[in-house]
């Protein structure tokens, strides 16, 4: 399995990323590869995980205004969130994170 790096373990630095890719997973899953996630905007995010392969690539994982902080109780449990986006700085880290999660 691919190298990486999250949040949980040091500050990585995502900014200037934006939506890549899709993937389609369970929270518990993402819990179980990365970790807990950061709290998310507090607005269209809900949770959101940062990571850095060993080669300085960039990649999060977000839910994106289907949860509970953009639509309030009309919103997704994060739970019950199956469609996860994918930021980076290119598409090359949409197959590194599915092939992480299958």
């Amino acid at each position: 399995m691919e190298k990486f790096s999250t949040h949980n373990e040091k500050e990585i630095n995502i900014s200037g990323t934006s939506l890549v890719g899709y993937v389609n997973t369970t929270y518990s899953k993402l819990l179980e590869k990365f970790d807990e996630p950061t709290s998310g905007d507090g607005y269209k995010i809900d949770a959101e995980w940062e990571i850095e392969f060993l080669d300085g690539k960039v990649a999060t994982i977000y839910n994106y205004k289907d949860g509970k902080n953009y639509n309030g109780s009309e919103g997704l449990d994060i739970d019950d969130i199956t469609e996860w986006h994918i930021g980076g700085f290119d598409n090359s880290v949409v197959e590194r994170i599915q092939k992480i999660l299958n």
